[in-house]
């Protein structure tokens, strides 16, 4: 099972994410880094273990702002061997060519950011990026055709549960089950909820192909130990 840092940026910065409530995020404080910016905090991350992965979520540019491509261009050069996943809110076939062609990293399509069926139809149609489910407090986030339709879906599947983020509540099983029960061999990732390495147990045990961490790592709950378990 493979364990995927996360950093979440916003203003130039990376932000503390929690229970998916944006505007209430602040500049991460953190003790893997002396600062908030985003190339200190993903060295710190990356000191811990041998990750092959880092995920980021360009917030702004989610949100109809400029976004970091900039920085993650960066963050490529310093760490050639990484692979970065982005969620930058792109939903066109247009942009995610783009990214696919150009980089800087492989991309996300976010649920929340697909308006219908045939928006996520024509955004996952030619298979180069991963779908990102994402579920809020109030429940799934887009299209419910896309949602309910495994067909629609590409190989690689994160569950995001906005809602646990931050919140030290554990991962969201139930939904993590139902979407495995449906996936068909697809790569499942769980994301949002991780306290601990009990927690990563549950989730091998339960056939997921990878996590997606932040707070368990910023605080330590995950030790360089319990990492280095995982990723042998």
């Amino acid at each position: 099972m493979e364990l995927i840092p996360v950093i979440d940026l916003m203003g130039g910065a990376v932000v503390h994410a929690r229970r998916g409530a944006r505007e209430a995020y602040r500049p991460i404080e953190t003790p893997l880094s002396a600062s908030a910016a985003p190339l200190d905090v993903a060295d710190g991350l990356l000191a811990l273990g041998a990750f092959r992965t880092l995920y980021i979520a360009d917030l702004d540019a989610i949100a109809g702002k400029s976004g970091h491509d900039a920085v993650l261009g960066r963050l490529a050069a310093r760490h050639p061997g990484l692979g970065l996943w982005v969620d930058a809110g792109e939903a066109t076939p247009a942009a995610l060519s783009r990214r696919v062609a150009n980089g800087p990293g492989r991309p996300v399509v976010g649920s929340e950011s697909l308006a219908g069926r045939a928006e996520a139809e024509a955004a996952l149609a030619g298979g180069a990026g991963l779908l990102s489910l994402d579920y809020g407090a109030e429940g799934p986030r887009g299209p419910a055709e896309l949602h309910a339709d495994a067909g629609l879906w590409p190989q690689a599947v994160i569950v995001m549960t906005l809602a646990r983020v931050g919140a030290g509540q554990g991962p969201d099983i139930e939904r993590l089950s139902g979407v495995l029960a449906r996936a068909q061999g697809r790569r499942v990732y769980a994301a949002g909820g991780v306290r601990g390495a009990d927690d990563l147990h549950r989730l091998a045990d339960l056939g997921v192909a990878g996590v997606l961490l932040a707070s368990a790592l910023h605080d330590g709950r995950l030790s360089r130990a319990d990492i280095a378990a995982f990723m042998g």
